[in-house]
């Protein structure tokens, strides 16, 4: 028996976008996959992103969303870390 997959896209910012050198990345993920392990993920991946695991907001077609909101194929994802400048 196996396991139904979704298709999203990431958009990338600020450290997330440094770190994978483009904008936005497209993953295949396990349905009923929460939002956050879209972080985790990269995470893995840019183990330089630790630091802002905890800081990263989220947002899911445009509206932000807690972390455990599942995501659903073709959900364009979007992980905020904390900006600033001037």
């Amino acid at each position: 028996m196996s396991q139904s997959t979704i298709t999203v896209t990431v958009k990338l910012f600020a450290a997330y976008q440094e770190a994978y050198g483009v904008s936005e990345l497209i993953l295949e993920l396990p349905q009923d996959t929460p939002v956050s392990a879209v972080c985790d993920r990269l995470i893995v991946e840019h183990p330089e992103l630790t630091k802002w695991r905890d800081i990263t907001r989220f947002g899911i077609n445009l509206i932000f969303v807690e972390p455990d909101s599942l995501l659903q194929d073709g959900d364009e994802v979007v992980l905020i870390p904390p900006v600033s400048g001037g």
